[in-house]
């Protein structure tokens, strides 16, 4: 802030300056007009004593005129290069007032409608806080200086989380909602810190909260996991479970908190059958497919081939449908070339490499671009889908 006055300080001045200059100018230009009156009123006195020495028969006409023309003489002298009286109707307190008054408005309009707590706020935040309480403390000030940021909100909620201040969090959560939109993640902060805030109470307020972003976004983590604890306070235990799994498939393999997680789902599974229940298997989650595949063309075709001729690489069922499950689009220049065909290169959703058990793979050249017709063609034998060894496809034939 210190840099930040200083500038203001010097503008300031700058400022001042178109005031007080104007006024120093005037006052030197009075003393040029006292000069000249008090040279006018020599002259006039010197005047009435010659008529005085006249009457008194000193000087006769002659000498008379002679000493009015020498004292008019020496007035001309003292007065040439003096300007003309200027006539002001500010007078001398005026600018001297607004000399004073400027910086003191300024710096109340400034203080009122300026941003000094946001620019204090952001040298704040360009240093690492200290502690826990003194980064609470510079999130409740941005948040007082900027009520509408829902990013402030959502940081000093969380905050407030780690603080076990789950009331204070619920408001502020309800807060930035009401602010960004009913994102899910942020009506899934909102149900835990009120579901905290309640003594691990469930409410309907908490059930609409969860369905809500479960609906919007079926793999929210922080509804997913409150949904499996409170499952698990009420002993419903394969609701845990299930609740639990489905979060457990959304976390990276590198996050730390899989093994909390982890070890939560073994005790919800003991607790079950304690219970004298049975732990319902979660369904064996069906492997993607994925094909590796090395495109060549034969040698007697590379002198019939243009570079820019399409080549459409792609695997289809051996017994099922016609139409491609998986497809890539290279050129002629490309070859050779090695291409990775999966699941996630399916032109339909329900068309999917793993949806078969044993495809066929196809490499087809078309100058006119189509993939469904073209010049040469090369085909594999019918391997299983779920084969990972890498594959080797020649284009050597026409395509008839």
């Amino acid at each position: 802030m210190i840099d930040f006055w200083l500038a203001a300080g010097l503008l300031l001045l700058v400022a001042l300056s178109f005031l007080l200059i104007p006024v120093l100018r005037n006052r030197r230009a009075q003393l040029e007009e006292d000069r000249t009156a008090l040279n006018v009123a020599l002259y006039q006195e010197r005047v009435a004593e010659l008529q005085t020495q006249q009457e008194e028969g000193v000087l006769d006409a002659a000498q008379m005129d002679a000493g009015r023309a020498e004292a008019a003489r020496e007035l001309l002298a003292d007065t040439e290069g003096v300007d003309a009286p200027r006539v002001t109707r500010l007078g001398k307190p005026a600018p001297l007032l607004a000399a004073i008054l400027v910086p003191v408005l300024g710096l109340g309009l400034y203080l009122h409608f300026g941003a000094s707590d946001k620019v204090e706020l952001t040298r704040e935040f360009s240093q690492a806080p200290q502690s826990m309480e003194e980064m609470t403390q510079r999130l409740e000030r941005a948040v007082a200086a900027q009520p509408d940021s829902a990013e402030a909100l959502y940081f000093l909620g969380r905050t407030y989380m780690t603080q076990d201040r789950p009331a204070d969090a619920a408001k502020i959560f309800e807060r930035t909602v009401n602010i960004a939109g009913r994102q899910p993640e942020l009506l899934g902060q909102w149900a835990q810190a009120q579901y905290f805030a309640d003594g691990k109470k469930w409410s309907d307020k908490i059930q609409v909260l969860t369905d809500e972003a479960l609906k919007a976004d079926p793999k929210e983590v922080t509804s997913l996991g409150l949904l499996g604890i409170a499952a698990f306070e009420a002993e419903r235990y394969q609701d845990a479970i299930d609740y639990w799994n489905r979060l457990l498939e959304q976390l990276p393999p590198e996050d730390k908190s899989r093994i909390a997680l982890q070890g939560g789902i073994t005790r919800a599974k003991e607790k079950l059958v304690a219970s004298g229940g049975k732990v319902a298997e979660a369904p064996v989650a069906k492997v993607a497919a994925l094909l590796k595949v090395r495109v060549d063309l034969a040698a007697d075709l590379k002198a019939k081939v243009q570079p820019g001729d399409s080549v459409f690489i792609f695997a289809r069922a051996t017994n099922g449908p016609p139409a491609p499950l998986a497809a890539k689009r290279l050129t002629v220049a490309d070859l050779p070339a090695t291409v990775e065909l999966g699941d996630a290169d399916a032109m339909m959703p329900q068309l999917k490499l793993s949806n078969f058990p044993e495809v066929q793979l196809v490499a087809r050249i078309s100058r006119a671009g189509k993939p469904t017709a073209g010049e040469w063609i090369g085909r594999s034998q019918p391997l299983a889908s779920s084969t990972t060894a890498p594959q080797k496809l020649t284009i050597d034939s026409p395509d008839k």
